[in-house]
């Protein structure tokens, strides 16, 4: 009876491990891998709190992420250090009186997530720089790395905005989404000194926590079993654990004043990770939360107040 009892114990416990790291793969493959997969349409609606393809609450967007695509603006390609093609796109202001590096979020693209914030920022004197993260649109890389991989490549498109506006042009870099993660994750870096300050929207905390809010809050699927396997299959992908970079980290020893913004109603990056955020910084800080916004909405619920808050942040750290 022993003989037959062992392989059966085995057999159930390797039945639950195996169903486990399938469904974890299958939520990976949709996190970072550069292809998007069919299922992916679907679980957006469910974290976006979407009943169908016409319940769209970004399709005020569109027009306006069109408009900004077609602007005339220069091309920009240079390559990370490990030889990934990186591209982006740069919006010269004459006489610009400061320049921002803009970062979009997961599986988004530069013209729709700035679409709606772009002319405020051209109408006051910022020349910007709208990157594509790699792993996303033109720019190379086989993964998106949730700011893993990104952060280092703000250096590259820092060292160009230095050599193209000088050494004394008050930079700004600005995220939204997994943009803010990418652009907070860069805070204890040695930047060029021209770096002024970062602005970060609906950011999360690190890949791990974002993954395990998905799963627990949204998906309704059991973290705890996954989390193994997430850290495995993330180092194999990326060669860095999930855990091995956060926000947190970065700002305890924060280089740089921080703005941190973020709509109460996110219920895909919650609130809560910006306030973890605001309360590990060591830098000067400040906050806005908006009520009513939903993720990356903020801009658009509380237009005045946002645009408020980055005037007063340029205007006490662009010297």
């Amino acid at each position: 009876m022993k003989k037959k009892t062992i392989p059966l114990l085995l057999l159930s416990a390797a039945v639950p491990a195996a169903a486990s790291l399938a469904l974890t793969e299958t939520i990976m493959s949709i996190a970072v891998d550069r292809e998007q997969p069919k299922s992916l349409q679907a679980l957006m609606k469910i974290l976006e709190g979407r009943k169908s393809s016409d319940d769209d609450p970004f399709a005020v967007f569109v027009p306006h992420a069109k408009e900004l695509a077609a602007l005339p603006h220069e091309t920009v390609e240079l390559t990370a250090q490990d030889g990934v093609k990186l591209v982006g796109h740069w919006f010269e202001k004459k006489d610009a009186r400061r320049v921002i590096l803009a970062v979009h979020g997961w599986r988004s693209v530069w013209n729709r997530d700035f679409c709606m914030i772009s002319k405020f920022w051209e109408a006051n004197d910022c020349s910007v720089l709208y990157i594509e993260q790699r792993g996303q649109g033109k720019s190379g890389g086989r993964y998106i790395g949730f700011g893993l991989l990104e952060s280092p490549d703000l250096t590259e498109w820092l060292n160009w905005l230095v050599a193209r506006c000088g050494a004394n042009a008050p930079i700004y870099l600005a995220g939204i989404s997994m943009g803010a993660s990418t652009v907070l994750m860069a805070a204890d870096q040695p930047l060029p000194g021209n770096v002024r300050g970062i602005m970060a929207d609906c950011g999360f905390t690190s890949a791990e926590d974002i993954w395990e809010h998905v799963a627990r809050q949204n998906l309704h699927l059991p973290y705890l079993s996954m989390r193994y396997f997430a850290r495995l299959l993330c180092k194999k992908r990326l060669g860095l654990l999930p855990n091995e970079v956060s926000t947190l980290k970065a700002l305890q020893h924060s280089r740089y004043p921080v703005l941190l913004i973020h709509g109460e109603d996110d219920s895909f990056v919650p609130p809560s990770m910006t306030l973890a955020n605001y309360a590990a910084c060591s830098a000067p800080k400040r906050m806005l939360l908006v009520p009513g916004a939903i993720h990356g909405m903020s801009y658009v619920v509380e237009q005045d107040k946002y645009e408020a808050m980055e005037q007063a942040f340029w205007k006490d750290f662009d010297a």
